[in-house]
Order: C-alpha cells, then structure tokens, then sequence
C-alpha cells in the first residue's frame, strides 16, 4: 500500500509554515505546505484559511515529536 500524505500541523502564517518545513527537511522528512495562497489572501482573518503542513503517514509520529520538542525548547 502506498505511503499517502497527512496533515501534521496547520499554521495561520505561512512564514511560520515554511519555517517547520525547514526544520524538519533538516531532519530528511519530506514535506510539503499546502494553502499558502489563500491563506495569503485572507491575512488577517481568523479561520478563514490555514496553511496546512503535511508529511508522509510513515514519518508523521517522528515529524510531531521534532515540531514539539522546537516549541519546547523556545519556551
């Protein structure tokens, strides 16, 4: 069965969206960002758009673990 893409995180910037795809392409996960055009568009407005950050289902669990040890470590 095929690896199939899931979504990991979502991101109302999409600056902070590239940021963790950079991150973790550190790390050798693949990923891709998906929605930065609208959410560009609707800058501003809650809910309306996110930038979803997603990743193969395979890599997924160590993708969560590295964003969330990043967030611990900047607080």
């Amino acid at each position: 069965m095929a690896d199939k893409l899931v979504t990991i995180a979502k991101f109302t910037d999409s600056v902070e969206a590239n940021l963790a795809k950079q991150l973790l392409d550190d790390f050798g996960i693949k990923t891709v960002v998906t929605g930065q055009h609208a959410a560009n568009i609707y800058a501003g407005v809650p809910a309306v758009a996110y930038v979803e950050l997603q990743t193969l289902q395979s890599q997924a669990r160590q993708a969560l673990e590295i964003l969330d040890s990043q967030k611990k470590q900047e607080q």
